[in-house]
């Protein structure tokens, strides 16, 4: 056994059926009593019932989340989290609304931090991360996103209630299982990798790969949705992802991460051997980006960028500023060899 450093993360997690009606003892847990419930404007009917189960604790409800954490969006959401006196913020939703909580709790002040209970809807695992993406106008006039890990955003309660995520679309439903299994490939190569995280992350890739099956032969299978929502907690938990595509050019965090994935895992393989091999076995297959691939295109989820709408034209921008990435990276980022990448996920080609 190999000398390794691990951080448990201190979230208190509530799994089950029907947990979201426990919304009210969660929040009087943590000593709140005003609480402030986020959605986007496609989830306010969930927000609202969320409002019903919360009862007095409730103080009002904003709807304006949305993709990649605008930094206008978060202002807009805490000047209301003020004028309301909000303690904390009901997070009802996927990636976008858990995003903007932990924007909230982020640009709070420490003596009066918004504590957040997140109650996630979708596989997107950014509730059980610490990590938190905001986009912003950049010198150039264009969109720049940037990331940073802090404690300070990470939830203090997690409640994954499987009940909510039987509607979520089949297509959805691989996007965002893919995009979790990113999460956990990241872990399975990061520098600070240790025995804990992997065993967690092939867990979750493994999880989420046998739900998929489940959901694709009855979206309401109930045995499915629980592992696919135990894989999105177990991937998130690993997370340490790049955001690159998505805040930069506008495009979706998800279905973005869906078609770079297998692409990703190719670029990295001759230097990350070890965890593209569990990836592989974890998937059951003989080659990981491959299988990565095959598994998004027999399910109907997206499988080239140019299907997303991103510009050929881009394509140089992006290679660029994938090549500045701060964050480590098992292949060197040569902006040449990332340009071959992106222009195969531009096109769909499988790995090979």
């Amino acid at each position: 056994m190999q000398p390794f450093v691990y951080t448990a993360l201190p979230a208190r997690v509530v799994f089950g059926f029907g947990t979201a009606k426990q919304v009210a003892h969660e929040v009087a847990r943590l000593g709140c009593s005003r609480a402030l419930v986020l959605t986007t404007p496609q989830q306010v009917a969930a927000g609202e019932q969320v409002q019903a189960d919360l009862g007095d604790l409730n103080v009002g409800i904003y709807s304006k989340a949305a993709m990649h954490t605008p930094l206008e969006v978060t202002l807009d959401a805490l000047a209301q989290a003020k004028a309301l006196d909000a303690d904390c913020c009901v997070a009802v939703g996927g990636g976008s609304t858990i995003g903007l909580a932990k924007a909230l709790a982020l640009h709070s002040p420490d003596s009066a931090k918004l504590k957040i209970v997140a109650i996630p809807t979708t596989y997107a695992g950014s509730e059980a991360t610490p990590i938190i993406g905001q986009t912003e106008i950049g010198k150039d006039g264009k969109p720049l996103k940037t990331t940073q890990k802090t404690m300070k955003v990470l939830p203090e309660v997690i409640v994954y209630d499987v009940d909510l995520t039987l509607t979520l679309s089949p297509q959805m439903t691989v996007i965002s299982g893919l995009n979790a299994i990113a999460h956990a490939v990241e872990a399975l190569w990061a520098v600070e990798a240790n025995p804990i995280i992997s065993t967690l992350a092939v867990q979750g890739i493994e999880a989420i790969a046998r739900s998929l099956l489940l959901i694709k032969a009855d979206s309401q299978s109930k045995d499915g949705r629980a592992d696919a929502l135990f894989g999105a907690w177990a991937c998130g938990t690993c997370l340490g992802a790049c955001h690159t595509l998505g805040g930069s050019f506008n495009m979706p965090h998800a279905e973005t991460h869906t078609v770079i994935l297998p692409h990703a895992v190719a670029y990295n393989a001759p230097f990350a051997a070890d965890a593209v091999s569990r990836v592989a076995k974890a998937l059951g297959v003989a080659n990981a980006a491959q299988g990565l691939y095959d598994l998004s295109k027999e399910n109907g989820a997206p499988y080239s960028l140019k299907s997303l709408g991103f510009k050929e034209e881009d394509l140089e921008r992006a290679a660029e500023i994938a090549a500045r990435a701060p964050y480590p990276n098992p292949a060197p980022l040569v902006k040449e060899k990332l340009l071959v990448l992106l222009r195969n996920a531009y096109e769909g080609v499988r790995p090979s």
